[in-house]
């Protein structure tokens, strides 16, 4: 099933699609040295294959787990040979992030003299695993994970194919088993190949592949539900409220619904970076931290040690004091700066870097905090249509009390302060 052009390939539209670096490269036959890097089953063979066809190349698939240096010094002499000849030559090198240094540095002087055109293939950071003078000689294109909706077209096309397919085996399945098939290969394409071949070597004499056949395949219950469908929010939105409400058992019990059912795991890390400034905001502000260490963390360790730190930022965050203050006080300065008129920049908060802006008194009147006793002044820093208006009133929980008080007495210092001024 792999692609035999480039519209029949899936996914990667961000290099592929039309105008696309890479797409651009292969219609005009420029092609150099190039890195692709991304993760499992996202088709970086296939595409090296499809470039070599499309371009007219010999193709030498290369491994890096079976060969050494003897092997690269053998296949790079054919490649000079065939360079003469007026050949040109894609060596294909898988995995190329197992080469060790020496091995890498063998690749140099035939890159270099354009006896091949290198293609390596990586699931790891090319920064850390490929050599810097291989990497200053070669392009590097980031392969994304396949979403649901390619993986599901890719098992459709598989299902149809007679020759290269499975469509002489005629398989009975539903769009919500490939729905499922789909979500449970989470973005890796020969996963999903790989369930459908055993369930079309389970189904029945006539095709029938029952849902219980599927789960048996897959050896685990399908918890599906479409991403980008009504389920999915449902689910978003338990997750959320049980943050919210203080309750870290059914946190866990939704958040862990969401990652059988194949979710997204950074989706679901960002959401919790929502909830940690949306609803518990400066009452804890180490939540925040927390959350943004985890989805470093998901994003770092990948399925399934990832998952660990999702479920301990919701216990975190489920049990972590809760307030709405910081959301509420932007909305509610948000709301003002849209209906409200847009009034000039108070010249005391303006900066005067020429002489003519300091003659119009840009700057004048300013105060500079630390120059003051406490480092408080009686400076006001709003337009004067809205002076002593107040957006953020601070709740009485966790370290957002100890804020409330420190605010309460900064806004009656200067209260008195310029009720005084005032006065004289």
């Amino acid at each position: 099933m792999r692609p035999q052009s480039l519209e029949e390939y899936a996914g990667q539209e961000h290099i592929l699609g039309p105008g696309k670096p890479l797409r651009a490269q292969i219609e005009r036959d420029q092609l150099t040295s190039m890195i692709l890097w991304g993760p499992p089953g996202v088709g970086k063979t296939s595409l090296a294959r499809l470039i070599a066809r499309l371009t007219r190349c010999d193709f030498v698939p290369f491994s890096a787990v079976t060969s050494g240096i003897k092997e690269v010094r053998a296949v790079m002499a054919e490649a000079e040979h065939n360079r003469r000849l007026g050949r040109r030559t894609v060596l294909f090198v898988d995995e190329i992030h197992r080469f060790n240094k020496a091995q890498q540095d063998a690749f140099l002087p035939y890159v270099e003299q354009g006896d091949v055109i290198l293609i390596g293939a990586t699931t790891e950071n090319p920064s850390f695993e490929v050599i810097s003078a291989l990497l200053s000689r070669s392009k590097v294109y980031t392969l994304r994970a396949l979403n649901p909706d390619e993986i599901a077209m890719l098992l459709r096309r598989a299902l149809e194919d007679k020759e290269r397919g499975l469509g002489a085996r005629h398989l009975r399945i539903t769009d919500e088993q490939i729905r499922q098939i789909a979500v449970y290969a989470n973005g890796d394409a020969r996963a999903g190949y790989t369930v459908l071949e055993l369930l079309a070597a389970a189904a029945g004499e006539d095709g029938t592949a029952p849902a219980q056949l599927l789960e048996d395949v897959i050896q685990r219950k399908m918890l599906l539900y479409d991403k980008s469908g009504e389920e999915h929010f449902n689910l978003i939105s338990a997750l959320h409220k049980s943050v919210r409400s203080s309750d870290p058992d059914a946190a866990l019990y939704w958040l862990a619904r969401m990652l059988e059912a194949g979710e997204d795991r950074l989706y679901i890390a960002r959401r919790l970076v929502r909830m940690a400034i949306e609803d518990i905001g400066l009452a804890d502000p180490r939540a925040l931290e927390q959350a943004i260490a985890a989805q470093q963390c998901v994003h770092f360790l990948g399925i399934p040690e990832g998952d660990q730190a999702l479920a301990q930022l919701a216990i975190y965050l489920a049990v972590a004091p809760k307030s709405d203050a910081a959301y509420t006080a932007l909305a509610a300065a948000s709301e003002r700066a849209r209906h409200a008129l847009a009034e000039p920049v108070p010249m005391q908060l303006r900066n005067a870097p020429s002489p003519l802006m300091k003659e119009l008194g840009y700057h004048e009147g300013y105060q500079h905090a630390h120059q003051f006793e406490g480092g408080l002044t009686e400076m006001e820093c709003m337009p004067p249509s809205l002076a002593g208006t107040e957006f953020y009133h601070p709740s009485n929980r966790g370290v957002e009390a100890r804020i409330g008080e420190r605010l309460a007495e900064i806004r009656k210092w200067k209260r008195e302060r310029r009720a005084g001024r005032e006065r004289e």
